[in-house]
């Protein structure tokens, strides 16, 4: 079945459909039994799709998890109410006092924060490594190294890892492989084909796709799926039916979604790298973004996420770019229909083992407009941009 197809027909068996094109939205706390018998045999399936209590899930969540683990080729996909949720809960589902984590230092914000705020009180200590560092990880494992964690491509600057040579450099020793793969999403890349155990997107991007829902999921091979499962479950996590229902919506159309993002997005990339301001552009399918051999050999495709690195600026240079624009909006996320822009003068604090000496960083995400028009509104920007310089 091609991916196209599985997006439309995954999770709508007829036990969560009844007799309707869509699962149907089941919204509940408390699960009601006629039955002594009944009961118990809930309870012994509380894990395995069974109504038994509302935070293990309705017929809504289950139709959600098993489209997803189709989605990414794992055992089990486990639900929380945000993509830093699920990094978060994710890794303490797997980690205790005396661990050691290594992690990418193009890691995503929140989850350098976790680690240096939360995980580091904790006991768990965690080495930031060179996002293209490859087989040449190896050497910072440690004895009480527990997980080596991915993020392909980076957050901001976008660059993209040797996942096949981390996995089998962290599996020599026993660690356990995790991914965030928020940009791949499922159909432009799926890290449990390349030996990750663990697979983790912020389904508030690409799935729910329309910026009005926040979700994240984790899927798991079957070795490491009861784990994250009930850990997860342990640990409070779940999410409402109706945004459930929402992210169910959006994975019908993601596909087609994704490849109008990708095409505009592409033809916006090379424009910027011809304009005299750019020193280079860090899109993944671009030659001049940082692990495009490893894109080509293993991505499916690309979306609408890439950034660009300026010759030079400052910040009052920044603040008018972004003030002067009328279709790209100033705001955190990325992957709904609208184009979005944030900048970074510098990447203090976002860095702590690469560094960065290069110009600004600017990020774009290129939503669902007419390309020309948002080729317009960056080359006026981008002028007013220079009047600051």
């Amino acid at each position: 079945m091609k991916k196209e197809t599985q997006l439309i027909s995954a999770g709508r068996s007829k036990k969560y459909t009844q007799g309707v094109v869509n699962p149907v939205l089941q919204r509940a706390s408390t699960v009601v039994f006629d039955s002594v018998a009944e009961f118990k045999e809930a309870a012994k399936n509380r894990g395995n799709h069974a109504l038994f209590y509302g935070r293990r899930g309705t017929n809504t969540h289950f139709a959600l998890q098993e489209a997803i683990a189709e989605l990414e080729g794992g055992a089990g996909c486990a639900l929380y109410p945000s993509g830093a949720a699920a990094i978060a809960n994710t890794l303490l589902s797997f980690v205790k006092s005396g661990d050691h984590i290594l992690m990418m230092d193009s890691a995503y914000e929140p989850t350098r924060d976790f680690c240096d705020k939360i995980l580091q009180g904790m006991g768990v200590s965690t080495t930031y490594y060179d996002p293209t560092i490859g087989a040449g990880v190896s050497e910072l494992i440690q004895d009480n190294t527990r997980v080596l964690f991915m993020e392909s491509p980076g957050s901001i600057t976008m660059e993209v890892q040797d996942v096949p040579s981390l996995v089998k450099a962290a599996k020599a020793h026993g660690l356990i492989t995790m991914l965030d793969n928020t940009y791949g999403n499922g159909l432009s890349f799926r890290p449990l084909d390349f030996g990750v155990d663990i697979s983790i997107q912020a389904a508030t991007k690409y799935i729910v796709g329309h910026s009005d829902v926040m979700m994240g999921v984790s899927v798991a091979t079957e070795e490491y799926w009861p784990t994250l499962r009930e850990n997860s479950y342990l640990l409070g996590q779940c999410c409402s039916a109706d945004d459930a229902y929402m992210a169910l919506r959006g994975l019908r159309t993601m596909a087609v979604r994704l490849k109008q993002h990708e095409q505009s997005a592409l033809q916006v990339a090379n424009w910027l790298s011809e304009h005299p301001l750019v020193d280079h552009v860090r899109h993944p399918a671009l030659p001049s973004c940082p692990g495009h051999e490893f894109f080509k050999r293993d991505f499916n495709g690309s979306n609408g996420l890439f950034s660009i690195v300026l010759k030079q600026g400052n910040q009052d240079a920044l603040d008018a770019l972004v003030e002067a624009l009328h279709h790209f909006k100033m705001g955190f996320s990325w992957g709904g229909y609208e184009s979005l822009i944030t900048t970074n003068l510098t990447m203090k604090g976002l860095r702590s083992q690469t560094g960065w000496n290069l110009g600004p960083v600017v990020r774009l995400h290129i939503g669902l407009e007419d390309v020309e028009d948002l080729i317009a509104d960056l080359s006026q920007g981008l002028d007013v941009y220079a009047s600051k310089l």
